[in-house]
């Protein structure tokens, strides 16, 4: 990947819809250069896709990551339960001391506490440690 691949692709991370032509003039190739290099990357798997970035439908939406540590227990005996909650948006088993991490969007923070409660209630559920998010940035 050389320097216009690469402002290429920092263009298409922020608008994955930019017209050719705009990305053209942006990186002073021609639009049939930046198709080339396009399909190119999408051939060789850099580009995986273009997606389309959608607003929580609450706008006040209470947003976190909760992680769980627990005892002699797979990620796999929690994830069904776990799935019970619409405004859980992801759940990873990860490594090191933490052993999930859930990504949750609630509409109010009453709400948040609920679901951290009845997640404490699991069986062998050590501990929940809950980290709200203030901002965020796109990459």
């Amino acid at each position: 990947m050389d320097k216009f691949d690469q402002q290429i692709l920092a263009l298409l991370r922020n608008d994955a819809r930019m017209p050719v032509a705009a990305i053209a003039r942006e990186v002073s190739l021609s639009r049939t250069a930046v198709s080339e290099r396009i399909r190119q990357l999408e051939q060789q798997g850099i580009i995986l896709g273009y997606h389309a970035q959608v607003a929580s439908p609450e706008r006040g939406a209470v947003r976190a990551f909760l992680e769980l540590f627990y005892n002699d227990s797979r990620c796999e005996l929690y994830v069904d339960q776990i799935r019970t909650f619409p405004e859980v948006k992801r759940c990873c088993g990860i490594s090191g001391e933490t052993d999930m991490l859930v990504y949750v969007e609630a509409a109010t923070m009453e709400r948040l506490l609920e679901i951290r409660a009845a997640i404490e209630d699991f069986p062998r559920m050590q501990r929940v440690k809950t980290h709200i998010i203030m901002k965020e940035w796109e990459m």
